[in-house]
């Protein structure tokens, strides 16, 4: 007879193991449940991080091109950027250290996100100032423009008033030193022979005519200082051309400021008393025959005029 172990130990076995197996598949489930929340929760975690990251950049890069038109907008109005210039540098420094992206403190950047928009309400402030102040300046160009233009009209007639006086009283001395000049009359020419013989005529003969005698009268006028004074003579042959001969005396003086040939000329010294002057004067060639024409000058002005003629 064969011996078969009790049926009620077996079963205990089997029971035993179940239980062991359906202990064991629980701790399993638990166990996967578990990693897959940790799982998710990282993933939730570091898709924060990401987003809170995006947004910090966002900020800065926002801030970055308010200072930008900050320092362009101070620097047109005239102000010192040099502090915002600083900042800007800072800025750049934070920047580079969140795109890097190791141990980053995203409070630490909120706080520093803050500082740097209430340093761009602070600037907003100076910005605003600067306007008012050129504003202002703008003004006050204008108002001196005004005045500017105003001094340089007044003084254009003030220099049209005094360029006027002037002329007035160039004009006057011109007038005062005309009416002090010298005034000849009873201009006579007389021939004179190799002889030394003088003889008047309507018209002398060229080949008896070596020399000429010129007298005139110098009128009194109180205007005329009595002092030595310098006659010029110009002899105009027929043609008009000027009688002269610099190897003989003749030589130029300026008259309405343009120089001018004289033939011959003499010292006068005049006395106010009505004076006759008289003046030889010798050619080299013989006259042309024709008519000629003499003019007398003396400080600037032409004093007086004679004619003789040759046959």
């Amino acid at each position: 007879m064969e011996n078969n172990p009790p049926r009620s130990k077996t079963n205990g076995a089997l029971l035993a193991a179940l239980i062991i197996m359906t202990g064991l598949a629980g701790v399993s489930s638990y166990l996967y449940f578990d990693q897959k929340k940790v799982s998710e929760n990282q993933e939730v975690t570091i898709s924060e991080r990401v987003e809170e990251l995006s947004t910090t950049r966002v900020k800065l890069d926002s801030i970055s091109t308010a200072l930008d038109a900050k320092i362009a907008e101070v620097q047109k109005l005239g102000g010192d950027v040099s502090e915002l210039e600083k900042v800007k540098a800072q800025l750049e420094v934070d920047k580079a250290s969140l795109r890097k992206g190791n141990r980053i403190s995203i409070a630490k950047y909120e706080t520093k996100i803050k500082q740097y928009e209430a340093f761009l309400v602070e600037k907003d402030t100076l910005i605003a100032n600067l306007q008012r102040e050129n504003v202002t300046l703008a003004t006050n160009v204008k108002v001196l423009d005004e005045e500017n233009t105003g001094l340089k009209t007044e003084k254009q007639r003030l220099a049209d008033s005094v360029t006027t006086v002037v002329s007035q009283n160039q004009e006057l001395s011109t007038k005062v030193t005309r009416a002090a000049a010298l005034k000849a009359q009873n201009v006579k020419v007389f021939s004179v022979n190799a002889k030394g013989k003088v003889k008047e005529d309507d018209a002398y003969k060229a080949k008896r005519l070596d020399k000429i005698k010129l007298v005139y009268t110098l009128l009194d006028n109180p205007l005329t200082k009595e002092e030595p004074k310098e006659v010029f003579v110009r002899v105009l042959d027929p043609s008009g051309a000027v009688v002269s001969d610099m190897a003989n005396g003749s030589g130029t003086f300026t008259v309405d400021g343009n120089e001018t040939i004289y033939t011959t000329k003499q010292t006068v010294n005049y006395t106010s008393n009505g004076q006759n002057v008289e003046l030889l004067y010798t050619r080299g060639i013989p006259y042309k025959p024709g008519k000629y024409t003499i003019e007398l000058y003396s400080e600037g002005f032409r004093i007086g005029a004679g004619e003789f003629a040759v046959r």
